[in-house]
């Protein structure tokens, strides 16, 4: 017989609450109180951990890619997310468009423009800056950062908790409750508590700093549509939106709010890539395409452990290292989100979602936006790189645009993505810490609207406290910083789910049947 997974399910978890706060005023309440010492103390950390273990990091990419096409491919992978009778919850698309906008929201919108011409300036392999070779890598480059590797990261960790929620039927939507496989008992002591705290940091510091991306690309654009200059004013304006857009999602809850705003995001993110291909260099991008495409192929092992320990270049760490410790960092909340979603999914099903979709997904946004943009930069039709350097991202973006056929409509066309795809993240992040800060509560139900509401609130107030005393870059960066600590304790999920896995579906027999229903552990 399972444990009841409903009584108090839903009610406030104030171990886990109580601890993440904290932890969030202890790492935020130094940067604004000493505005030098703070940051200075978090990029030390910072630097230490990239400088020190960016292998780590690397062979870690390298690794999880590894695990999940061997359990892809192994006879674990038929085995089903759920009981005999657990039905998909959603349809394919809502739920690749779930998957997909919640893990990736604005970043991709601010850097599928700009990135490839960062990387024309300063290209990787000792490569001249601004040459025909600098060119082909730049869009390689974007390619290999947002592709396998990433999602690989956010994957790993859906599927042990998917597999506790929905196979052994474990109360918790938390990574401590996905880890008792190796660390039993514990999972529900202080260790727990401490691990699914920093989780709820993490998720925090990152939201806050997508918004800190989103809101001044946004004024930037709505500022120069209106004729006004951003302002704190305009960007307190843009963020009360965003609240009520996200905030009235995640009251609705997943299929009535969450699905929906995802539905649309994608719907309105394939027009506008569509409309760029049509009316921007459309041989150009085919072909950089299909040559980035085979480039990252051949070169993905040395791409994926360049550590460059001869000449000492910035790239690695700059960039690779960087990146992976990013999607690192974000891994716990998009687990703990797709594994809620994924009920009724085979573990198969869920690594192809994640490591094809997902990646096909970001493809086409660098094969497009970012292939428009650096044919802009070689053809000598707007000389971006210049506009980069002295302006920054936003400035870019809106130069970009300007470029297109109807800039005032695209333009505002691309201002309302912005808004849908941050707030898919905003409310996907919401649902999760809910559900991390509610007592046992099982993948069969939501969480108290009141406590999403609460989330919801904290998330803005996060941002408008970032964005007004410029604390933002401190905590990315310490946000990121947690993603060390992290790395073993997704080798411990791994562990636990590979020995759930030999248990329940040890002989063909078990595994015939896709689910082998299982005590909650003790």
């Amino acid at each position: 017989m399972y444990k009841s997974d409903s009584l108090g399910g839903d009610q406030l978890d104030r171990r886990v609450f109580i601890p993440s706060l904290a932890m969030l005023i202890a790492v935020v309440a130094p940067m604004i109180l000493f505005p030098e010492a703070g940051p200075a103390a978090v990029n030390a950390a910072f630097a230490f951990a990239t400088g020190k273990f960016g292998w780590l990091y690397l062979l870690s990419g390298t690794a999880v890619v590894v695990f999940l096409i061997g359990l892809a491919i192994s006879r674990y992978g038929n085995v089903r997310l759920g009981g005999p009778n657990d039905a998909p919850e959603f349809s394919y698309f809502s739920w690749i468009a779930m998957i997909f906008s919640s893990g990736i929201g604005i970043a991709i919108v601010n850097w599928a423009w700009v990135e490839p011409i960062y990387y024309l300036q300063g290209p990787p392999f000792g490569v001249e800056s601004m040459s025909a070779e600098a060119a082909e890598w730049a869009l390689t480059y974007g390619q290999f950062h947002w592709g396998i590797t990433p999602w690989a990261f956010y994957c790993l960790p859906a599927i042990p908790i998917a597999y506790s929620m929905y196979v052994r039927r474990q109360p918790g939507v938390r990574l401590s409750v996905a880890a008792r496989g190796v660390l039993g008992k514990h999972a529900d002591g202080w260790g727990g508590v401490l691990l699914d705290s920093v989780v709820v940091f993490g998720v925090v510091g990152g939201v806050g700093t997508s918004l800190g991306l989103a809101v001044p690309l946004v004024s930037k654009l709505v500022g120069g549509q209106l004729g006004i200059e951003p302002s704190f004013g305009l960007d307190l304006s843009i963020l009360a939106i965003w609240t009520v857009i996200f905030g009235g999602s995640v009251w609705l809850g997943l299929s009535k709010g969450i699905k929906i705003l995802s539905d649309t995001n994608v719907i309105l993110a394939i027009f506008l890539l569509a409309f760029t291909f049509v009316v921007g260099p459309n041989l150009f991008m085919l072909n950089a395409w299909v040559n980035s495409l085979g480039q990252m192929t051949s070169n993905f092992t040395i791409m994926s452990t360049w550590t460059d320990p001869v000449t000492n270049s910035t790239f690695s760490k700059d960039w690779t290292i960087f990146y992976w410790a990013w999607w690192i960092a974000f891994s716990p909340m998009m687990g703990l989100f797709v594994a809620r979603i994924s009920r009724g999914r085979t573990i198969r099903e869920l690594i192809v979602a994640e490591l094809v979709w997902g990646s096909l997904g970001c493809w086409v946004f660098f094969a497009v936006w970012g292939g428009y943009a650096l044919d802009l930069q070689l053809s000598g039709a707007l000389d971006v790189s210049a506009i980069l350097n002295e302006g920054g991202i936003p400035a870019t973006v809106q130069a970009i645009l300007q470029t297109m056929p109807m800039p005032g409509l695209i333009t505002t066309v691309f201002v309302v993505l912005c808004f849908i795809f941050l707030a898919t993240t905003l409310d996907s992040a919401a649902y999760v810490l809910a559900s991390v800060t509610s007592k046992k509560l099982s993948g069969y139900h939501g969480p108290r609207r009141s406590l999403r509401i609460t989330w919801a609130l904290i998330l803005a107030g996060f941002g408008v406290a970032l964005i007004h005393l410029g604390g933002l870059k401190s905590v990315q960066t310490s946000s990121i910083v947690v993603a060390l600590p992290l790395i073993p304790v997704l080798v411990i999920l791994s562990w636990s789910l590979l020995r759930w896995l030999k248990e329940d579906f040890g002989t063909e027999a078990e595994l015939h049947h896709l689910v082998a229903p299982r005590p909650v552990d003790e």
